[in-house]
């Protein structure tokens, strides 16, 4: 999706509106714009600074310290490789060395084309299952590297 500068601005100004005269409201209106945009455009951020009268710094900081929050384009399915100590015993490197290779990607990164985002995860809790990788809510265990291409094409 494209995003056009004015209708970020435009959508982003009605998410603040009802917040205008409210204290509290940094953290629900950030998570409307990213409900919104998928992530957290610069220009939404600025425009909820403007309109606020609240410095650019301190949203950024809320911003950055929730992991919820994302400031760059996700992918439409986000892998998930399990770096815990069973996993990593039974072979999850080479589980996650696959889904690079596969998508071209490194971790923290997504797909020009917003399919995937790499997301690194210290741990899952399937360690029974371990090596475990979730693409968005599906867990996948006891992983192979020849699995992982098969999997990955189920998600368009």
């Amino acid at each position: 999706m494209s995003l056009n500068t004015t209708e970020v601005i435009a959508r982003t100004s009605e998410i603040v509106s009802p917040w205008k005269s409210k204290h509290g409201g940094l953290i629900p209106i950030l998570q409307s714009i990213q409900g919104e945009f998928g992530y957290l455009p610069t220009e939404a951020l600025k425009t909820v600074s403007k309109d606020l009268k609240i410095p650019e710094a301190e949203i950024y900081g809320v911003a950055t310290f929730y992991a919820q929050f994302h400031l760059n384009p996700r992918g439409r399915h986000v892998v998930r490789v399990c770096r815990g100590t069973a996993c990593h015993v039974r072979g999850s490197q080479k589980i996650l060395d696959m889904v690079k290779e596969i998508t071209g990607i490194n971790e923290n990164e997504t797909t020009k084309d917003l399919r995937f985002t790499i997301e690194p995860v210290a741990c899952l809790g399937a360690c029974g299952l371990a090596p475990v990788m979730m693409v968005d809510d599906q867990t996948f265990g006891r992983l192979e590297p020849s699995k992982v291409r098969e999997i990955l094409e189920k998600f368009e």
